[in-house]
């Protein structure tokens, strides 16, 4: 999809970190561009931004991605104001880190809920429009390099990330022969503020068993201090559109490791025969063509 500019997009979580980057660079091409927002203090730093730039158009939604209600009201708001969407960007999610053994059902509940269940969401409130629609179209999923690797203690993070990065693939399976592009985004560190997620958790999770992070020591430095910035970040997802991108990467210095994990599940098939009676009951299974040609 590489003429942007009129187009109206959709970004959820799109006051801070990322999805702000995104919100800014599609509104730089033009776009009319509708973000959600959970925090008044991030939709102000956001909507500040924007006072100074009258010519890009962008209008803000608070919504809870959880809700369905409040996201066919989303829905409903955009078309009024701007039309339908036609680049829809599920980027809204939030990260737990440690050990799983400490997690609690609260725990899992409330990042399911956000990272897979609020895609879930998104796509059935908004696909069915995009296909009826017939006009080009695109959907970026936010997933993450613990999306498509298991890299340090964040295991219900990777699980919720890895369903999104599983999600994405079957949905642009499902989109062949039509005119919606479906990529996955999986970037390493970028400046955001995912860790202040807890703040927002709702009463029905609130039972976790991780608690607040230690507290950094005066001079002491951190990995989000050189993480990439977050309109940087948002450029790769704009490449990933205009060039129908199955998977954006953007962060090289993870390539060592995904290629010991593929090499890992390679060398893991069991060095046998294959059964050709078994294969050819199975064949419309054995191939898939948006790993071949990019389909």
């Amino acid at each position: 999809m590489k003429d942007l500019k009129g187009k109206v997009a959709f970004v959820t979580g799109g006051s801070s970190g990322i999805g702000q980057g995104i919100v800014k660079v599609l509104a730089e091409e033009g776009m009319k561009v509708a973000f959600s927002y959970r925090r008044q203090d991030h939709l102000d730093q956001t909507l500040a931004y924007f006072r100074g730039r009258p010519a890009q158009s962008v209008h803000p939604i608070k919504l809870d991605v959880t809700d369905r209600a409040q996201m066919a009201a989303a829905k409903r708001e955009i078309e009024r104001v701007y039309g339908p969407v036609r680049v829809l960007i599920n980027n809204a999610g939030i990260g737990i880190l440690g050990l799983m053994e400490q997690a609690t059902f609260s725990d899992w509940d409330w990042i399911m809920k956000v990272n897979v269940g609020g895609v879930v969401n998104a796509l059935m409130t908004f696909l069915p429009g995009m296909i009826a629609g017939g006009e080009e179209a695109h959907i970026v999923n936010v997933a993450s390099m613990g999306g498509i690797a298991a890299l340090g203690t964040a295991g219900l993070y990777a699980t919720s990330k890895f369903a999104v990065v599983g999600l994405s693939e079957s949905l642009r399976t499902d989109m062949i022969g039509r005119n919606i592009g479906v990529s996955v985004y999986c970037p390493g560190t970028v400046k955001s503020n995912i860790g202040e997620g807890d703040a927002l958790r709702d009463e029905r999770f609130k039972e976790s068993g991780y608690g607040p992070a230690p507290p950094r020591k005066e001079g002491e430095a951190s990995f989000m201090d050189v993480a990439m910035d977050a309109m940087e970040a948002a450029r790769h997802v704009l490449r990933g559109i205009k060039g129908n991108q199955l998977f954006i990467i953007s962060h090289p210095e993870f390539r060592d490791v995904l290629r010991a994990r593929h090499a890992k599940i390679e060398a893991s098939i069991a060095d046998q025969p294959i059964d050709e009676v078994r294969a050819d009951s199975v064949r419309f299974i054995l191939s898939n063509r948006i790993y071949s040609d990019n389909a």
